[in-house]
């Protein structure tokens, strides 16, 4: 872990809300030119969560709650801007894949990474990779060998959170952290709890690198090709750990160093959904609005958070987020950093 020098956690991620206008629409007030963009509807239920990228080419639509293969889809994001990204003409009319229909409510979580795609020869496959070194957070695109080899995720320092899906079939997504360690794996489109590789799937990770065996879910022959997503801690930005639930309204305080504004939490020993909660659709306490990137489900209200200056507290006792005696794993980023570019360790002073 390093610590942030980041002042304007916007310049890195932010969340926007919108609602659809069939016509296409540019979204702005995003703060960057996101590298990372997932949207997904609020309203009703059925309306898949839609993930972009710049290295893949945001016109490209991966699906979390799915299996499916990556598409290009023209009823979502057709390309990105200095503040946001602009939403394609809702052509298809009512699509559970489009994130432009007319009147309907949206969220899209947005990070930036380094921008344009450069070569990465650290690993024994060479990588596409867009790295923002002061954000911790890179994409990573490949093309699978179906035996041992390494990837270079041009972080700088070790990712505490990989996930990865192959574009090219119907895999499901690895997900993959130090928080329950990278001898485990769990699947973000499924609710299974933390499961062990057997010593496959990505076994290590280092300051530049992850390696990974010939498990066709990160590293297929045949030209399958795959995308990554690469998240370094930066203290003061971004906090990814775990926490243990205890059953009671009163639940545990988890303290992140900063106020969040993006909170995803998991359950490792047992089977839960996937939670995410946001302060833009959430800016007061109790916060209770919460999307589940395993489903395509509407938004729900019947677990609440508190957001803090310093972290964020439970305040009700399900199963899913707070069972008495759980192991939690959670990913959040900040709404309002408390280190910059000013700050200075107090072990340098």
């Amino acid at each position: 872990m390093s610590y942030s020098t980041i002042d304007k956690p916007t310049d890195y991620f932010n969340t926007v809300t919108y609602t659809g206008s069939a016509g296409g629409q540019t979204i702005s007030g995003v703060g960057n030119q996101p590298d990372f963009i997932w949207v997904k509807q609020t309203g009703d239920a059925g309306y898949d969560h839609s993930l972009h990228n710049s290295v893949s080419g945001v016109l490209k639509q991966l699906i979390s709650n799915s299996t499916s293969a990556e598409i290009t889809n023209t009823d979502t994001v057709t390309s990105t801007n200095a503040d946001g990204f602009v939403l394609g003409a809702d052509t298809a009319g009512p699509n559970a894949n489009s994130n432009n229909q007319d009147g309907k409510t949206y969220v899209a979580w947005n990070w930036k990474a380094g921008g344009s795609a450069s070569n990465n020869t650290d690993g024994s496959i060479t990588s596409s990779v867009s790295a923002s070194t002061d954000a911790g957070f890179s994409i990573v695109s490949y093309t699978g060998t179906g035996s041992n080899a390494t990837v270079g995720h041009g972080l700088g320092a070790a990712p505490n959170v990989i996930i990865t899906k192959q574009k090219s079939g119907t895999q499901q997504w690895n997900f993959q952290s130090s928080m329950v360690g990278y001898s485990k794996y769990m699947a973000l489109n499924t609710t299974d709890a933390a499961q062990a590789t057997g010593g496959a799937i990505i076994s290590s990770v280092s300051s530049t690198t992850y390696s990974c065996d010939g498990n066709s879910v990160v590293n297929a022959g045949s030209s399958a090709t795959y995308v990554s997503f690469c998240f370094a801690e930066k203290q003061g930005y971004s906090k990814f750990g775990s926490y243990t639930g205890n059953g009671n309204v009163n639940g545990p305080f988890v303290n992140t160093g900063f106020k969040p504004a993006f909170v995803m939490v998991k359950r490792t020993d047992s089977t839960s959904d996937w939670l995410i909660c946001d302060y833009a659709r959430n800016p007061s306490n109790v916060v209770n609005k919460k999307l589940f990137p395993n489903t395509n489900g509407a938004e729900d209200s019947y677990d609440s958070f508190d957001i803090l200056s310093n972290g964020f507290k439970i305040r009700s006792s399900g199963t899913g987020h707070n069972a008495s005696g759980a192991n939690m794993l959670y990913m959040a980023f900040a709404e309002n950093p408390l280190v910059g570019s000013n700050f200075v360790p107090t072990t340098a002073r």
